[in-house]
């Protein structure tokens, strides 16, 4: 749908909450009810006319488009071009990440090597790539919907592979806290599913939890980072030996 579209819809459905009928907002804007219908049936209508509705509606263009933006779908992925855009610079794709956690400009700025202009710029380029909608005084509301995913085979799961990975699996997985496990075997199609939707709840709960222990003191708090992975896969030198 189009954003004029979209400006249309969000009118219509504002004016119905407000209890506005068509045939009082002619009479609001001198026009005929019939002119009014068109009008918002076709979608056609000048800048002036729209500032003349929200008057009736008691609010403000910023307002009408704040809720234009809410109510566009939130992404999925992201295309091949804005994860290249986003790989392609290191800083960009760990402000991308900490957004995708929730952090908020201020935490980031507190954990990490930018200054206060930089951070800036690099939340407008999310913003650009559509991965925020960066609002006044840094503030943002996350684009991307809570099933989003990096592309499988793409940009920015490449560069987790071939950098990230190794350096993850480095470590001994043998401090407070830490876990690594590896569980072979054959499961049915449907529990399979059921397996995919709690690992994904476990994820969903671990993000939740850094939300609501963002208040606590930095030396209440260590960084952890969860990995969950679950594929139909043997480990090649096993498949050698499997029988047919």
């Amino acid at each position: 749908m189009s954003t004029t579209a979209d400006l249309i819809q969000v009118l219509k459905r504002e004016l119905k909450t407000a209890g506005i009928t068509y045939a009082q907002l002619a009479v609001a804007l001198g026009m005929a009810e019939s002119s009014v219908k068109r009008m918002l049936s076709q979608g056609d209508m000048p800048l002036s006319r729209i500032d003349a509705i929200c008057q009736v509606l008691r609010t403000d263009f910023a307002e009408l488009a704040r809720r234009v933006a809410e109510q566009q779908p939130a992404r999925h992925e992201l295309t091949l071009d804005q994860e290249r855009a986003v790989v392609a610079d290191r800083k960009l794709l760990l402000a991308a990440i900490c957004c995708l956690s929730q952090w908020t400009f201020e935490q980031v700025l507190a954990s990490y090597r930018y200054d206060e202009a930089e951070l800036v710029r690099y939340f407008v380029q999310l913003d650009r790539l559509g991965v925020i909608e960066l609002k006044p005084l840094n503030r943002y509301r996350l684009r991307l919907a809570k099933t989003f995913r990096w592309r499988p085979m793409g940009p920015v799961m490449d560069y987790f592979r071939s950098t990230v990975v190794p350096d993850y699996y480095a470590g001994g997985f043998d401090a407070e806290g830490e876990l690594l496990t590896l569980v072979h075997g054959e499961i049915g199609h449907a529990q399979a599913s059921a397996f995919h939707e709690r690992l994904a709840r476990v994820a969903q709960d671990f993000a939740q939890q850094h939300l609501a222990d963002q208040r606590l003191a930095e030396a209440h708090k260590r960084p952890y980072t969860l990995v969950i992975g679950m594929r139909s896969w043997l480990f090649g030198p096993f498949a050698e030996l499997k029988r047919p």
